[in-house]
């Protein structure tokens, strides 16, 4: 793929309002989901968003959001149900209540409703509360066998959609049942179904103790790459800071992994700019993936492969650092 062919896009809530336990009145103004996508449109080089559902704000209007997409020059990659609110606090797929899982069920069928009407590619899952806090709070062969039948259910319903799962070690709940590559891997090739993915977020690999170069070579080899999100964090938590802010270097590799398996999806942002200006976070984060993809064009990748079939470290690292610093 050219450089200039390459498309970015971003969670429509790095444009939003964040709060947390001590700024629970949120971090600057409230914005309606139409602020937030003129917001994105002033970014300049987003070619698609991942929109929340329900709206953000409680927007309904759908003419609205269209017209709103279409002056900004956006469309949707993805729709996020959110079955991971205070509903869903004993798990949306996993939870005990038949009656909540059955909610949760019927908005991710009205979320794929979306998908279709905006033209969009998937719908995304984040099953944030679907998992455990304590010993002996679940039992482990129940709770997985219903994460997966919740999934695998949809996923049948709606053979003409995508379905990505963006696996987390933790938060919200202690531990998410989705929380590596390769136990979602397994649940995936378990359930059988040619429309369910992985959304490979950067950071959550990072917060796992994972390789995100490692991870993404794992599920593109399985052919279950579908989606993937940049950002960046201290690996303590999921902090969602500037991609490339702390691990450039992890970054770079990570990228080296895609343009060498020939995966030619949107370079995603998933950041949460609590006290940054929004829209320069998001132009701070697209400079240094375009800084990524010239890298990758003066990388020697022959040489490089060379290099790590002698498992040479020192010689793999003076090339990447050659390529990615250079410039």
């Amino acid at each position: 793929m050219m450089a200039s062919e390459q498309k970015y896009g971003a969670g429509i809530w790095h444009f939003a309002t964040y709060v947390d336990r001590y700024a629970t009145d949120g971090y600057g103004p409230a914005r309606s989901l139409i602020e937030m996508i003129d917001l994105a449109g002033e970014v300049g080089d987003l070619s698609v968003v991942d929109i929340n559902y329900p709206f953000p704000g409680g927007e309904t209007d759908f003419a609205a959001v269209e017209a709103a997409l279409a002056r900004n020059n956006l469309s949707v990659i993805g729709i996020t149900p959110e079955i991971y609110t205070r509903k869903f606090a004993k798990g949306a797929f996993t939870n005990p209540d038949p009656g909540i899982r059955r909610e949760a069920h019927a908005m991710i069928t009205e979320a794929a409703g979306v998908v279709r009407r905006f033209g969009a590619k998937y719908v995304k899952l984040w099953p944030g509360q679907d998992g455990w806090d304590y010993p002996f709070q679940v039992d482990h062969g129940d709770l997985w066998r219903m994460s997966m039948d919740g999934v695998g259910q949809l996923a049948s319903e709606n053979p003409d959609l995508q379905f990505v799962i963006e696996y987390k070690p933790r938060e919200p709940r202690n531990h998410m049942s989705f929380d590596s590559v390769a136990r979602t891997l397994l649940g995936i090739e378990k359930i059988g179904l040619p429309n369910i993915g992985i959304l490979l977020d950067f950071g959550h690999a990072l917060y796992g103790g994972e390789s995100p170069a490692d991870s993404a070579q794992l599920a593109i080899d399985h052919g279950r790459l579908f989606g993937m999100d940049v950002n960046d964090n201290l690996r303590g938590w999921d902090d969602d800071m500037i991609a490339g802010s702390v691990h450039p270097i992890e970054l770079f590799e990570f990228f080296y992994t895609l343009r060498k398996n020939k995966w030619e999806g949107v370079w995603q942002l998933d950041q949460f700019p609590f006290r940054e200006d929004c829209v320069g976070a998001a132009k701070s984060a697209i400079g240094f993936l375009k800084h990524i993809e010239k890298a990758l064009d003066r990388l020697d990748f022959d040489a490089m492969r060379a290099a790590q079939a002698k498992q040479d470290a020192v010689e793999t690292l003076r090339l990447a650092r050659e390529a990615l610093f250079a410039g």
